[in-house]
């Protein structure tokens, strides 16, 4: 028989049959996994509803000051975009002529059965009278045990026995996207479940140096401040705080602070009525890209130390401006956020050997831990001098200037910017500069001299004073 080369003879039918059994008893692929099924919340509310309470505080007018983020600087200006994005969760009512009382809405969480409860700290801070709802309706009065600004946790307690209480989960063991749920009271309306998924944990905010919140999309409102964020085993992993928002309602963005630290604090406040932290007597800044290569390190990391606070464990241990921690007792540092959180849980009166690179020269610094007192941290200029290779004006300091930066301190005023390396740089009007790649600044003039002899391309740090805090900036000279 002779076939056409390009045609091939037909398969005999048992091979296909073959083939089709083959076929038929394939397994299924592994890379296809079976969809997972969305969770039902229906028995975790059911089971958790009465645990979470509701709480209304009255307070005189007059007790009430301007409303400030805790550990976040006032910042001027009308157009600042950070003066509406980080919104509270508690709602008052509009104040009546006279000397009325406001209400204010939050919500809570029974956390033992003799009537504990754990909300926060700016829904129960200089309230005259506080009552809590329970899910039945049923209002007590509570009394405040302790309340801690720097984390936004209260504890409250009121009357009662063999009430039920939620089951404390482990915060830490918490990963980005697994499932969440809240249960509040948004705008007084008391039970309301909302759902989602942890999207981020350690987040760091400018009103919570000593709190790595979890990150949410679960949907939070005015009102729901306090409530308790649940897994999908009902335990309770994490404090409703804060919300990110331009407008004041939900925007897709909610913060809780972690149950395992609310916890802690709670355990203070039930023992002592306040909360010990651990101080070292440094502020602190994050280590960009050009910083990092202003201070020869190898890429971001560590915490800078841009002032040391006089008669402080730091000040006593030998630490420098310009120093960059990059380990605390053996522990990492990767973010400069991370630090005060390391200090403030650590025992009052250990020391502790820090990891600094100094110069580009790694060594070893020990530091003994005091206490952390909170307390309320209390600029006619002369020679003048514009600087254009930064396009930056500057200025002698005045003689109330100089006062008010101590007897050690030098420097000149930043009078003037227009677009260049300084501003780029993040130099603003009023800013003191202090140093240059390390150097003391004494006057105008000197400054223009030192300004000339800046290598070009090279990120190199100013240190600056902005308004009672000084950090590190990094400017670089073009190369023409």
């Amino acid at each position: 028989m002779v076939m056409n080369r390009f045609r091939r003879p037909f398969p005999p039918l048992t091979l296909w049959l073959a083939l089709l059994c083959w076929v038929v008893a394939a397994p299924a692929s592994p890379l296809e996994p079976e969809p997972q099924p969305l969770p039902d919340f229906r028995r975790l509310v059911k089971q958790n509803e009465p645990t979470v309470v509701n709480i209304s505080s009255t307070q005189t007018p007059s007790r009430r000051g301007a409303a400030r983020i805790p550990g976040f600087p006032e910042l001027p200006g009308a157009e600042n975009p950070y003066l509406e994005f980080f919104k509270r969760f508690f709602q008052e009512r509009p104040e009546l002529p006279g000397d009325r009382q406001s209400n204010s809405l939050g919500s809570g969480f029974i956390i033992s059965p003799d009537g504990y409860i754990m909300t926060n700290a700016h829904v129960a801070q200089d309230a005259d009278k506080i009552i809590v709802r329970l899910s039945d309706q049923r209002e007590r009065p509570a009394r405040v045990i302790g309340v801690d600004e720097l984390t936004d946790v209260a504890l409250l307690k009121i009357e009662g026995e063999n009430l039920q209480a939620v089951q404390i989960g482990d915060s830490d063991a918490l990963e980005v996207g697994e499932w969440v749920l809240a249960i509040g009271s948004p705008f007084g309306l008391e039970q309301t479940a909302t759902q989602g998924i942890v999207s981020a944990l350690g987040r760091n905010l400018p009103s919570g140096t000593y709190v790595p919140f979890i990150q949410s999309d679960v949907a939070v409102n005015p009102g729901s401040s306090g409530g308790p964020l649940f897994n999908l085993r009902g335990e309770v992993v994490g404090i409703n705080s804060q919300i990110y928002s331009s407008t004041g309602g939900y925007m897709g963005l909610s913060f809780a602070i972690p149950i395992k630290l609310a916890m802690q604090i709670a355990d203070q406040l039930k023992a002592t009525g306040e909360v010990t932290r651990g101080w070292l007597g440094v502020l602190l800044q994050p280590v960009n890209n050009d910083l990092a290569e202003a201070f020869n390190l190898d890429r971001p990391r560590g915490a800078l130390v841009a002032q040391i606070l006089p008669d402080s464990p730091a000040a006593s241990a030998g630490f420098r401006q310009g120093d960059i921690i990059l380990r605390y007792g053996g522990e990492p540092v990767e973010d400069s956020s991370q630090l005060p959180r390391m200090i403030g849980v650590t025992p009052l009166g250990r020391t502790v050997a820090m990891s600094v690179l100094r110069n580009g020269e790694p060594l070893e610094i020990k530091a003994t831990i005091a206490r952390l007192e909170i307390a309320e941290e209390s600029l006619t200029t002369m020679d003048e001098h514009s600087e254009p290779l930064l396009a930056i004006s500057v200025a002698d300091l005045s003689n109330e200037q100089r006062r008010a930066l101590g007897p050690e301190e030098q420097g000149v005023l930043v009078t003037g910017l227009d677009l260049g390396p300084a501003a780029n740089a993040g130099l603003y009007p009023e800013d003191i500069i202090l140093q240059i790649n390390h150097i003391p600044v004494r006057n105008a003039s000197q400054f223009v001299e030192m300004v000339r002899e800046m290598p070009k391309a090279k990120a190199v740090p100013l240190l600056v004073r902005r308004e009672y805090e000084s950090l590190y900036l990094a400017v670089r000279l073009p190369t023409e």
